[in-house]
Formats: C-alpha cells, structure tokens, sequence
C-alpha cells in the first residue's frame, strides 16, 4: 500500500512539474518587430500613429493657406521663422504631448517652406553653450551673442476629448485645434482642426 502511495506521490508531483512548464513557457511574451510607421490600435486611445498623422496633416494645411504667401511677399520672398509653443491637453487621457510637438516640428522643418527655431528650453542650453564658447573658443570660430533670429508666427493649441460608452461599446472622439498666431500684432492668421472618432467593441468591458 505504501508503495502505491508513492507512485500515486511521484505522480502528482510529475505532474504538477509539467504543469508549471507549460504555465512557464505560457507567460512568455511574443515579441513581433513593426515598421515604426504601422498603424496598430490596442486600447483604441490616443498613439503614435495619431500623433504622426495629426501633426503631417495639419502642418501641410497650415503651410497651403494665404498667410504664408502674404509674409513672403512683404518680405522679398523670405521665408518666415516659425516657433511651437504650448499645446494643451485637455482630454481624459494622458498623452504625451512633448510626442506631439516634436512630430509637428518635424513637419514644419522638413516642409522646408518655413524657418524654424529653438525653443526656449533649448535656447537655454545654447546660450550656456555660447557663453562657455566666449570664454574657450578662438575669436574666428565663436558665435557672438545678439544674433538671434526672432520668431515670426507661434504654433500653440490643445488636444481635447468626447468619451461615449454603453455596455461594451465606447465611442472615443478627438479633437485638435491648432492656431498660428503673429508675434508682432497676436493676430491669428490661421486656425486648423482635425478629427478623430474611434469605435471600440470590448465584453464587458469597464472604463
């Protein structure tokens, strides 16, 4: 009888090993490399891809309207210089909004229709640096403080959200509005909105 016991024993214990390699291997996550321009909706919330695709589609209908086309014919066909400033977010969610303007930023620069300059964070650092380059540099390679280029027009705008929901399905609703706003008069020469609305299907989902 003992001996059956043991077998009965060595059997769980057999199993029971079996058991947490297959729970093993189960928690294992499966890692899959994406384009970084894939679209690839998870939560159904604000990503990446809505990010890129906002900033791309707003910047190029900023940069199609009048108001360019009257500052470089006021100003011998010179490009104007262009600064992002605070874009809000005013949603529910919590995005990351410094994504957001880097994207639009890169939009406005590689447009190349536009001049683009350095925050004021960024200005800080380079000011450090010209400082220090006073004191270390030669006098033919050192940049001279006072020549900056002012900004012309500033980008500034927010991110708000309309959340709907019933039983399993929700209703996710994105809005941005962008202004560019004239630095010398802070008349808004142009004002862009773009829309999103997301359906999401969970089973009992909670929100």
């Amino acid at each position: 009888m003992g001996k059956i016991n043991r077998c009965r024993v060595g059997s769980i214990i057999l199993f029971l090993g079996v058991l947490a390699l297959f729970a093993g291997c189960a928690s294992t996550p499966k890692v899959e490399r994406k384009a970084v321009d894939t679209t690839i909706d998870i939560s159904g919330r604000w990503n990446d891809a809505d990010s890129r695709m906002v900033s791309e589609e707003m910047i190029r209908d900023c940069l199609d309207r009048p108001w360019l086309e009257r500052f470089m014919e006021k100003h011998g066909g010179n490009p104007p210089t262009v600064i992002v400033g605070r874009v809000r977010n005013r949603s529910h969610e919590h995005i990351n909004v410094q994504t957001f303007v880097k994207d639009l930023e890169r939009a406005l620069i590689n447009s190349g229709r536009v001049q683009f300059v350095a925050s004021r964070g960024e200005r800080a650092g380079v000011r450090e640096e010209r400082l220090d380059m006073a004191k270390q540099a030669s006098e033919e390679t050192m940049k001279a403080p006072g020549e900056e280029i002012g900004a012309d027009f500033m980008l500034i705008g927010s991110i708000n959200t309309i959340r709907d929901e019933a039983g399993g399905k929700a209703v996710m609703f994105y809005q941005t509005n962008l202004e560019l706003i004239n630095m010398a008069n802070n008349l808004k020469v142009w004002v862009g909105e773009k829309k999103i609305k997301k359906l999401i299907k969970r089973p009992k989902a909670k929100w």
